[in-house]
């Protein structure tokens, strides 16, 4: 192949008190936050779609805020994952993707449907939720990505499913989660939550050049070969594929200059 998909990494949100003196300028005032978080990295991760309903004007600020080229992931409203029958999630799951999120257009990246610990493997019942995920709104193509935080979903019938679906795995580097790395849709998403706030780029350099490594692999499209995978005998297509890298949870503080760090790596 000749050409590799698009490295894209970033943190979680763009406001955080302890940014205010450590990330961004003295002088700089908070509605110019983004504005400036969105030139240092190429893509951030919006938690606060999780908890509340924002506005289609919200969106539409955003994208205005934020220069061409930058891409937002969606965190989706928890009221859709967080049910003990996921395949009655279809009104929960159309009232967010109606609340204005295709106001951001082509900065629109994917949107990650995040489940709780406590939620188990069910493939029928799982099956019926991925079925509810449209490719499409208002015109503006999704692309989705589920985080399963539950053991039962390292088997080779979940990675078939969302396979099947062309639904991202997120990657969760997370001190207790599963690490599940099968690539089953045409994009890479990886959430990397174990920084600290002692190491000024919040991972150490070691293990940024790892993941350096594991990001470029993806997107020239192959597979790490020292990360697990729920269904080790498959192997996705070799194609290119963008990957967005997120850093988040532990180290919060150094996570912008982490995202940095890695983009400089990949060479971007």
């Amino acid at each position: 192949m000749s050409a590799a998909g698009t490295i894209r990494s970033g943190m979680g949100g763009w406001t955080f008190e302890p940014w205010d003196t450590s990330f961004y300028p003295e002088t700089l005032s908070k509605a110019k936050q983004l504005n400036y978080a969105s030139r240092q990295v190429p893509t951030i991760e919006v938690n606060g779609t999780y908890y509340s309903t924002f506005k289609p004007p919200t969106f539409a600020k955003w994208a205005k805020d934020t220069p061409d080229g930058f891409v937002f992931s969606l965190k989706a409203i928890r009221f859709a994952t967080n049910r003990r029958v996921l395949a009655e999630a279809g009104e929960s799951v159309q009232r967010f993707l109606d609340s204005g999120v295709s106001e951001l257009g082509d900065k629109l990246g994917p949107i990650l449907w995040q489940f709780a610990p406590t939620k188990r493997f069910d493939a029928d019942d799982f099956g019926a939720f991925l079925a509810l995920l449209p490719e499409k709104q208002d015109g503006v193509t999704l692309r989705h990505a589920v985080e399963v935080r539950h053991d039962s979903f390292i088997v080779p019938e979940f990675a078939a499913l969302a396979r099947k679906h062309d639904v991202a795995i997120v990657y969760a580097d997370h001190a207790k989660y599963p690490a599940i790395s099968d690539v089953t849709g045409d994009f890479v998403y990886a959430r990397l939550q174990t920084g600290s706030d002692d190491n000024p780029d919040c991972y150490t350099p070691k293990a940024l050049d790892q993941w350096a490594e594991r990001v470029k692999t993806w997107a020239a499209g192959g597979e790490p070969d020292d990360l697990k995978r729920a269904d080790p005998g498959t192997r996705a297509e070799a194609r290119p594929r963008d990957v967005f890298a997120y850093f988040i949870t532990e180290g919060k503080v150094r996570a912008p200059f982490g995202a940095m760090a890695l983009m400089k790596r990949v060479g971007s």
